[in-house]
C-alpha cells in the first residue's frame, strides 16, 4: 500500500499562527514582566508572516488536497484566510489598547488565544474533510469561550457560560451530521462525498439527514436564526475587542467551511439542501432586522444585525453555483471590515466604561469626535447597504446571484427587510449629528486603535468605490474542485 505524500507547505499559514501563539504563551510565562507592546508586535509579525505565506500559495501547482486529502490547497482558501488574518490584526490592536487601561486584566495569553482562534478559523476555510472541519471548529470555539470570559466583569463570565453551553449543543449536532454523512457513503472526505453522491442512483436518506444536522452546527456558528440565541448576550457581555474579532472572523470562517461542505461535498444534492438554505436565509433576515429595531444598546443592535447579515450571505448561497460562491465571498469580506470597524468605534466611544453603548451615549458624537462619528456613519451605511460604502455592492452581488438562481421571492424579502433595517442604522447617525451632547462624555482618541479602525473604514469605502479588482480575484477563488 502506497504511503500518502506528506506536504505541509499548504498548511504553513496555520502552523505559523499556532507556533506564534505558543511562543507568545511561553514569553508570558518565562519572560517575567515582558512589555505587552512587545507581545503585540510579535503577534502582528506572526499574522503578517501567515498572510505572506498564504498569498504565496495563490500560485500553488501541486495536489489539490494534501495530508491524505484532509486539507485543501486552492485559491478559495487563500482568499478566505486573508480577511480572517486582517481582522485578527485589528482585534489584537484593539485588545492591547482595551486591556492596557485595566492592567490587572492585561495578560499575555490574550494574544496567544487570539492566534489560536485565528488558526482554527483559517483551518476551517481549508479543511477538506468533515473531521478536520470539526477539529478546527473546536480549536476556534475553545479559544473564544476563554476570551469571552477573560474580563473580570460579571457579564463577561455569564456570556462565556452561555456561549459554552450552547456551543456544546451545536458541536453535538455537527458530529451527528458527520456520522450520518459517513454512514451514507463510508467517508468524511469532501471530495469522496461529492463523487459518491454524484454517482448514486437515488438520494441516500442518511446524507440528507446529515445535511440537516450539519446545517444546525454551522447555523450556530454563523448566527443564523433560529440558532442565534447566544449572539446578543455574548456580543454585549464579552470585552468589546473580543466581540469585534469574534463577530467578523467567526462569520468568515464558518461560512467558508459551509461553502466547501455544501458546494463541494453535497453539491450533487443541491436540489435537496437549497430549500433549507432558503428557509434559514428568510428567517434570519426577518428575525434579525425586526429585533434590531427594538434595541437601544448598540452592541445588541449590531448582534441582531449580524443575524440579518448571515441571512444575506445565505441568500447568495441559494444559487448553489460559482456565482453564489463569489457573491458570498465578496459579502463576507465587506462585512468583516465593516463590523470589526463598527465595534472598534464602540470601544473607543465607551472609553473605560464597557457599559457605555446605549444610543444616548452617541448623542452629539460628531461634536465630541468628528473622526469617530464619520467612521461610524460609514460603517452603518455599509451595513444598511447604502452607497458609496461596500455594503451596497455586496448586497447587489448576493441579490443578483439569488435572482439568477431563480429565488426572486427571497430577494424581495431581503429588499423589504433592508429598507426596514435602514431605520435603526440611520437612527444612530441622527443621534451623532443632530443631537446635542448630554453631559461631559469624553471619547478615547488614542492614535493606534483609531488608525486600526481607520484601516477598516478605508477597506469598506474602497470596496464600495472600486470593487472590480477584488471581483476578478474572487472569480478565480470561487472555482472549487473535487
Amino acid at each position: 500500500m502506497e504511503t500518502p505524500k506528506l506536504d505541509l507547505l499548504p498548511l504553513t499559514p496555520e502552523l505559523v499562527l499556532a507556533g506564534t501563539g505558543i511562543l507568545v504563551l511561553l514569553a508570558e510565562v518565562l519572560g517575567g514582566r515582558i512589555r505587552r507592546s512587545s507581545l503585540l508586535l510579535f503577534t502582528l509579525a506572526g499574522l503578517a508572516a501567515s498572510a505572506a505565506l498564504s498569498v504565496a500559495l495563490w500560485r500553488w501547482e501541486g495536489e489539490q488536497t494534501v495530508l491524505a486529502g484532509m486539507v485543501a490547497a486552492d485559491r478559495f482558501g487563500v482568499v478566505a484566510r486573508l480577511p480572517i488574518l486582517g481582522v485578527t490584526a485589528i482585534g489584537a490592536v484593539l485588545a492591547w489598547h482595551h486591556f492596557e487601561r485595566s492592567p490587572d486584566e492585561h495578560r499575555g495569553e490574550i494574544y496567544g488565544l487570539l492566534l489560536f482562534a485565528a488558526s482554527g478559523m483559517t483551518l476551517i476555510a481549508v479543511s477538506a474533510d468533515l473531521i478536520m472541519v470539526f477539529l478546527a471548529l473546536e480549536i476556534l470555539s475553545l479559544s473564544l469561550y476563554v476570551l469571552t470570559g477573560i474580563s473580570s466583569r460579571l457579564a463577561s463570565g455569564e456570556a462565556a457560560m452561555k456561549y459554552f453551553l450552547l456551543g456544546a449543543f451545536s458541536s453535538a449536532f455537527f458530529l451527528y451530521g458527520v456520522a450520518m454523512a459517513y454512514g451514507a457513503v463510508g467517508s468524511t472526505k469532501v471530495g469522496e462525498l461529492a463523487r459518491a453522491l454524484s454517482g448514486a442512483t437515488d438520494t441516500p436518506a442518511l446524507a440528507l439527514v446529515g445535511v440537516g444536522f450539519l446545517a444546525v452546527g454551522f447555523g450556530f456558528k454563523v448566527s443564523a436564526a433560529p440558532f442565534h440565541m447566544w449572539t446578543p448576550d455574548v456580543y454585549q457581555g464579552a470585552p468589546t475587542p473580543v466581540t469585534a474579532f469574534m463577530s467578523a472572523g467567526t462569520k468568515v470562517a464558518a461560512f467558508a467551511g459551509l461553502i466547501r461542505v455544501l458546494d463541494v461535498a453535497f453539491q450533487p444534492l443541491s436540489w435537496d439542501w437549497t430549500p433549507i438554505v432558503w428557509g434559514l436565509a428568510a428567517v434570519s433576515i426577518v428575525v434579525g432586522s425586526v429585533l434590531a429595531i427594538a434595541q437601544t444598546d448598540l452592541r445588541r443592535m449590531l448582534a441582531y444585525s449580524s443575524v440579518a447579515h448571515a441571512g444575506f450571505v445565505l441568500t447568495g448561497l441559494t444559487a448553489a453555483n460559482q456565482d453564489g460562491i463569489r457573491s458570498a465571498l465578496l459579502y463576507l469580506i465587506v462585512y468583516a471590515a465593516t463590523v470589526v470597524g463598527a465595534f472598534g468605534v464602540v470601544m473607543l466611544v465607551a472609553g473605560r466604561d464597557e457599559d457605555r453603548s446605549s444610543l444616548e451615549d452617541y448623542a452629539g458624537l460628531a461634536h465630541r469626535s468628528p473622526a469617530l462619528a464619520a467612521l461610524m456613519s460609514l460603517f452603518l451605511l455599509s451595513l444598511a447597504g447604502i452607497p458609496p460604502a461596500g455594503g451596497f455592492v455586496a448586497k447587489v452581488a448576493v441579490f443578483g446571484a439569488a435572482v439568477r438562481g431563480g429565488h426572486w421571492t427571497l430577494v424581495l424579502i431581503g429588499v423589504v427587510a433592508s429598507v426596514a433595517a435602514a431605520f435603526f442604522y440611520i437612527r444612530v447617525i441622527v443621534q451623532m449629528y443632530m443631537r446635542e451632547p448630554e453631559g461631559d462624555l469624553a471619547t478615547d482618541g488614542t492614535l493606534l486603535p483609531t488608525l486600526a479602525v481607520g484601516v477598516a473604514g478605508l477597506v469598506t469605502l474602497a470596496l464600495g468605490i472600486v470593487p472590480g479588482a477584488l471581483v476578478d480575484l474572487l472569480d478565480q477563488a470561487a472555482v472549487l474542485r473535487w
